[in-house]
């Protein structure tokens, strides 16, 4: 039986769109989209391709509803571990198969779908419904949605409310909702010391030595407890390393690179000044250089969640669960608007493995949900 969500997601598998190359997943969601009326501006930027897309109201001030998605993947591994090619999307036993099904051309489609059916019921509604789609989301994220975020903010459009369609569910279509995230900072340090013969330590400085009592309280420090919405911040270090590969060599230097991911409770600032604070402390010389990847951001009850939730309460019979716990999302960029930003999206469980896959069903679930949503803002 033919589906046009399952249709234009496989459309949209086959096209081996490894970030941040898009291989014409765009056009065909722009072409599905100019189709029923939207506005559509291309906003590239270096080696990404973006678009903004619009229809209703032509006030950059009307209430607006923006779906948000990115058409990249990541790289799929050792191909010979699938039981079928990753770019040829394949159904069996009710399940969708193939690279980018749940993370996440899988949502694309449900968005476009749902848009589509929509559109016709309410061909004059209210407000704007709109699309972010970027095409560098898996990988650098630096001419993405934040560049889009920046030249929408430039011209002063308003973008109210926000639902990403990132993988969000962990069992069921929508038994969770990712309300906000943790903000994420990365430190590069070096710690410096002299290089020489092992045997002659007092002639050298060893580096590693000097960073143990540090790298102890690093990692043994209670940054905060987080709070009714956040988890406590966590720091892990993700790479270490020094010496020359000579067992006789004192290392002139020690690289250490840890991350925090961090809640409301913390700013990055204060991270920063606690870190350098110990650095100070144990008298070290050293070279640290921060990555802020994004703010914590987090949206309370109000329009959207109540919205999303009654989109889910309808269709899928639960109740969600607000979390801001996994990873990162595009939503840390598009929050900065002053927006209220939610993650709705199929079951997580097999997002960037060998054979990833969604159930056919959920995709088709969740298209009728996200019109729901479109019917409760817009109409």
């Amino acid at each position: 039986m033919f589906c046009p969500v399952i249709t234009l997601a496989q459309q949209l598998i086959k096209r081996p769109s490894l970030s941040p190359n898009d291989e014409g997943c765009q056009q065909l969601i722009i072409d599905r989209l100019k189709a029923i009326g939207f506005t559509v501006e291309e906003m590239n930027f270096g080696d990404t391709l973006n678009f903004w897309a619009w229809r209703g109201s032509n006030n950059i001030n009307a209430p607006t509803l923006a779906f948000a998605g990115h058409t990249d993947v990541v790289p799929v591994g050792d191909e010979s571990h699938w039981s079928q090619p990753p770019f040829e999307p394949t159904i069996r036993d009710g399940f969708l198969y193939g690279r980018g099904a749940a993370d996440m051309k899988g949502s694309l489609a449900a968005m476009v779908v749902a848009a589509e059916r929509f559109v016709t019921v309410n061909p004059y509604h209210h407000g704007r419904l709109a699309f972010l789609i970027t095409s560098d989301e898996e990988a650098s994220a630096v001419n993405g949605t934040v560049k889009v975020v920046e030249a929408l903010r430039a011209r002063q459009e308003r973008v109210d409310y926000c639902l990403v369609g990132e993988p969000s569910s962990n069992e069921r279509v929508g038994d969770v909702v990712k309300n906000g995230r943790r903000g994420s900072i990365t430190a590069n340090l070096t710690i410096h010391g002299t290089q020489g013969h092992v045997a002659y330590p007092h002639l050298a400085d060893n580096p590693v030595h000097r960073a143990a009592p540090f790298i102890h309280e690093l990692v043994s420090t209670e940054w905060d407890r987080g709070n009714e919405f956040f988890p406590a911040t966590s720091m892990q270090i993700a790479n270490i390393h020094a010496g020359t590969g000579s067992n006789n060599v004192i290392p002139a230097d020690l690289f250490i690179q840890f991350n925090f991911r961090y809640s409301t409770e913390l700013t990055d600032e204060q991270i920063k000044q606690k870190v350098q604070a110990m650095l100070d402390r144990y008298q070290l010389r050293y070279t640290l250089e921060w990555n802020l990847s994004g703010k914590p951001f987090l949206t309370p009850r109000g329009k959207l969640v109540d919205a999303v939730t009654y989109a889910i309460e309808s269709y899928a019979s639960i109740t969600p669960q607000l979390l801001t716990n996994g990873g990162t999302s595009d939503g840390r960029f598009i929050a900065q608007m002053g927006t209220q930003v939610v993650e709705l999206g199929p079951v997580n469980s097999t997002i960037h493995k060998v054979n990833e896959c969604v159930k056919a069903a959920d995709l088709q679930l969740l298209s009728r949900m996200y019109q729901k949503i479109m019917e409760q803002l817009l109409v």
